[in-house]
């Protein structure tokens, strides 16, 4: 009864932001991510979940990039973001971290003010024209980053002085500040409290109205609770992609059923 044929692409076509084709990873002779394909949705959190190690956020990492600053790391295949090949030589990094942004696993703040961590990335990308229009864009970004209430009237304070959960919401501030269209984020709550997670949480299944939102999480609740697509790696492979529900509760590969059973991990 399951047996959907997966021939029709153009309703793909029309939806993926982001699309990936036989994306191969390798550090030296390590090959960490070995042909993977798949179709990520706009305005859609997709989780990458996986033992340690598998390559979820390796793969993460090649959606803007950030393995072109690891000289042993090559990464073969294509990542087309709007039908733009993110590898091509005439795509500046620079630019493409711009419209992708990227939030950590632990809080990382600049050793700067509120206001100076939110603003640094619109003041490079010349992204206001004047005082008031950074203004305006830091306090958006503060808004839609569930911060802006706890932090207006100390804009000026050091954003290392922050709570753990704060600064995670400042980060994620930061990288809205841009206004990038796909948001990643590897494991953002793993350093955080379970009050802080839920903020967080909440504040992610707000984010994807606007952005395509990707999340490495190693909390498989966390993946159930905040994602409608999962992807699940295994030894480098993509082994398993799909609706969130039916991965959960009825995965076609047994290696994605023995890893939400908790047989492999």
């Amino acid at each position: 009864m399951q047996d959907i044929p997966q021939t029709s692409e153009a309703p793909v076509a029309s939806t993926s932001k982001i699309s990936a084709k036989g994306v191969q990873v390798y550090y030296g002779d390590n090959h960490a991510i070995k042909d993977v394909d798949v179709e990520i949705e706009d305005k859609t959190v997709t989780a990458f979940i996986g033992p340690s190690g598998c390559g979820k956020s390796t793969f993460l990492r090649c959606i803007n990039r950030m393995n072109d600053t690891i000289d042993i790391c090559r990464v073969q295949g294509q990542i087309l973001i709007d039908g733009e090949d993110i590898y091509d030589p005439a795509v500046d990094p620079v630019q493409l971290r711009a419209k992708v942004g990227m939030v950590f696993q632990k809080p990382n703040p600049f050793p700067k003010s509120i206001y100076d961590n939110v603003a640094y990335g619109p003041r490079i990308h010349g992204l206001a024209r004047n005082k008031a229009e950074l203004d305006e864009i830091v306090e958006k970004a503060l808004r839609r980053g569930a911060i802006w209430n706890e932090v207006k009237d100390r804009l000026q304070a050091p954003g290392t002085g922050l709570s753990g959960g704060q600064q995670q919401r400042l980060c994620i501030a930061r990288a809205i500040a841009t206004e990038p269209e796909v948001l990643l984020m590897d494991e953002p709550c793993s350093a955080l409290d379970p009050i802080a997670t839920a903020q967080v949480e909440e504040l992610i299944d707000e984010l994807r109205q606007n952005y395509s939102v990707v999340i490495v999480t190693h909390s498989m609740q966390q993946a159930a609770r905040v994602s409608q697509r999962t992807a699940f790696f295994h030894l480098g492979n993509l082994v398993e992609f799909g609706d969130t529900d039916k991965i959960f509760t009825t995965p076609e590969d047994p290696r994605t059923e023995s890893y939400i059973t908790g047989r492999i991990g």
